[in-house]
């Protein structure tokens, strides 16, 4: 069993790391007891995500429906054959995620399968489940099982999330749109109605959460908080060139840091993250 445990993770990390160089990067600067299960919760996720984005030739609905019944089977039996369940039902027993994150993550995805636009109440309750509660489920793996500390952190760890998110339904507008069907703007039903007033005002949000973020990323355990920092500074950076663009421009092509940029940011985060602790 020890080495199906070792290659559903290394399955885990390959698919990581060939879908997000930046949380890779991210991932790579955690002390080892720590990256296992990362890789494990986001290859979980991406999978999922995945199945509502890009399986456009088959029935998603169906697809998502036996990915549901199979992860709290996984979670349930402590096996699977799929390796990507198996890491991951590894790091829910292991790590005490509570179901009730895994329920509003896939209700989250379920949603994408029928909505092209979300009123505010949906929206929050699609941000919270198809990101907040990814934020927290990694949480959870970073306190170790400390409550009060997961307590104390739960709300900057659910603005982190939300902020990556909404940064992600701007830098993707135009692939949402086109290829989606999809605006992730509350209230804006379609491309015609995207004006700087919608993009403004969410980034106004993304500024807030990204300051609450800031004060949790403090009291990270030092086995982490140079990862998680590093894949802060990618995303303010990434905000930092969509707030500079305008909205015209985010419909006709999607920005990006390069990847030359990105290892000059974990550079510094490097020289930056000892002082985070008492600046």
């Amino acid at each position: 069993m020890e080495l199906y445990h070792k290659t559903a993770f290394r399955i885990s990390k390959i698919i990581t790391n060939h879908y997000s160089t930046s949380f890779s990067l991210g991932i790579k600067a955690f002390s080892p007891k720590f990256r296992d299960p990362i890789y494990g919760i986001y290859a979980y996720v991406r999978f999922a995500d995945e199945i509502v984005d890009t399986f456009h030739d088959y029935n998603k609905k169906e697809l998502l429906l036996k990915f549901r019944e199979d992860t709290f089977r996984a979670i349930e039996d402590g096996i699977s054959l799929n390796p990507v369940l198996h890491a991951f039902q590894q790091v829910v027993n292991e790590y005490g995620i509570d179901r009730k994150y895994i329920t509003a993550f896939l209700d989250s995805m379920e949603m994408d399968l029928s909505n092209s636009y979300y009123e505010q109440d949906f929206y929050n309750n699609y941000v919270y489940g198809s990101a907040e509660v990814v934020g927290l489920m990694c949480l959870k793996v970073f306190v170790e099982g400390d409550e009060a500390k997961f307590n104390e952190l739960l709300e900057p760890a659910r603005a982190l999330g939300s902020a990556f998110q909404k940064v992600n339904f701007l830098r993707d507008m135009k692939s949402d749109i086109e290829e989606r069907g999809r605006i992730y703007l509350p209230g804006v039903d379609s491309s015609e109605r995207i004006d700087d007033f919608n993009k403004v005002k969410l980034e106004k949000e993304i500024e807030k959460e990204f300051a609450l973020a800031m004060e949790g990323i403090r009291k990270l355990h030092p086995g982490v908080r140079m990862g998680v920092y590093t894949a802060y500074l990618y995303y303010i950076k990434l905000f930092d060139k969509i707030r500079s663009a305008e909205v015209d421009t985010l419909l006709k092509r999607r920005v990006r840091v390069s990847n030359i940029r990105k290892l000059l940011l974990f550079g510094k985060s490097v020289m930056e993250v000892k002082v985070l602790k008492t600046t």
